[in-house]
C-alpha cells in the first residue's frame, strides 16, 4: 500500500516539473502554459455527442467549449479537431466550433480511442508540443482513453474539465480522477484563457480576452460588462444594449 501511494505523489511530481520524465518543467514555463508550450485538441463535439451529457448543463458546456477555442484561436494556438463517425448518428462537430476554424478538417475516427488513430497521433506530432490541453465527449471514454495513452507516449496531458461531459456525473468524475492518479492535470476553460493570457499589462490580445469573458463567462463576464459600462462610462458590449441606451437619450 505505502509503495503504491509513493508511486502516485511520484507521478504527481512528475506532472508539475518536479520528477524525471519527459513532463519537465523544460516544457512548460515553471509549471505553466503558454501559446507557445501547448497544443489544443477537441475530441467529438457532435450533436449527439451533447445530447447524452448529464454531468454538466449543455448549454454552460458549449460555453466553456468556445472559451477553450477562442483561448486558441485568440493566442495562435495550435489546434486539432476530430470526429467519431461523423457520417453517421453523431453528426458534425457543432457549427459555432467549426466555424472558429474554417480552415481546419477533422480528423475522422471510427474508434472511440483517438489514440488508436495514426492521423490523429500524426497531427500531434506535427505540431510539435508537449503540452497536450484536450476537451472530449464522453469523459469516461473519449477523453480518458487517448488521455492516458498520451501520458504513456511521454505527453503531459491537461484535461479541461468544463468543456468536457460525461453520461452521468458519476461516470464524469471516475475518468477524471483516473487520468489525475495516471499523471494529468485538471484545468478549466476559463484557466486556460487567463493563463494565456497572464498578465492585463499585455494589450495585444486584451478587447478579444475581454469579449470572451462578457459573452461565454456568466456572472464573471456580466460583472466585466457593469463595469466597464458603470464605472468607465464605456459604450455597451451588445446591440440590443445599444438600441436601449439610444433610446434613453431621446
Amino acid at each position: 500500500m505505502c509503495w503504491r501511494v509513493l508511486k502516485f505523489e511520484l507521478r504527481k511530481l512528475d506532472c508539475y516539473g518536479i520528477g524525471n520524465n519527459s513532463m519537465s518543467a523544460s516544457s512548460t514555463d515553471k509549471g505553466l502554459l503558454t501559446p507557445d508550450n501547448c497544443e489544443v485538441i477537441f475530441i467529438d463535439h457532435q450533436p449527439r455527442m451533447f445530447f447524452g451529457v448529464a454531468n454538466i448543463d449543455r448549454r454552460d458546456l458549449l460555453d466553456n467549449v468556445l472559451v477553450l477555442a477562442k483561448a486558441a484561436k485568440i493566442f495562435g494556438v495550435p489546434v486539432i479537431l476530430t470526429a467519431i463517425e461523423s457520417r453517421g448518428l453523431n453528426g458534425n462537430i457543432t457549427p459555432q466550433l467549426l466555424d472558429l476554424f474554417p480552415d481546419q478538417t477533422p480528423i475522422e475516427r471510427s474508434s472511440m480511442n483517438a489514440w488508436d488513430s495514426q492521423e490523429f497521433v500524426a497531427a500531434i506530432k506535427k505540431a510539435g508540443r508537449k503540452n497536450l490541453i484536450i476537451a472530449a465527449l464522453w469523459s469516461e471514454v473519449c477523453l480518458a482513453m487517448p488521455a492516458l495513452q498520451a501520458l504513456t507516449d511521454g505527453y503531459a496531458v491537461y484535461a479541461v474539465v468544463d468543456a468536457s461531459g460525461g453520461a452521468s456525473a458519476v461516470a464524469h468524475d471516475a475518468a477524471i480522477r483516473r487520468i489525475e492518479q495516471a499523471g494529468g492535470v485538471s484545468m478549466t476553460a476559463l484557466q486556460v484563457l487567463l493563463e494565456f493570457q497572464r498578465d492585463w499589462a499585455r494589450k495585444e490580445h486584451y478587447d478579444e480576452v475581454m469579449a470572451v469573458l462578457k459573452a461565454h463567462c456568466a456572472a464573471y463576464g456580466q460583472g466585466i460588462e457593469s463595469a466597464a459600462t458603470t464605472i468607465h462610462r464605456a459604450p455597451a458590449s451588445c446591440q440590443h444594449s445599444k438600441r436601449i441606451n439610444k433610446l434613453k437619450t431621446l
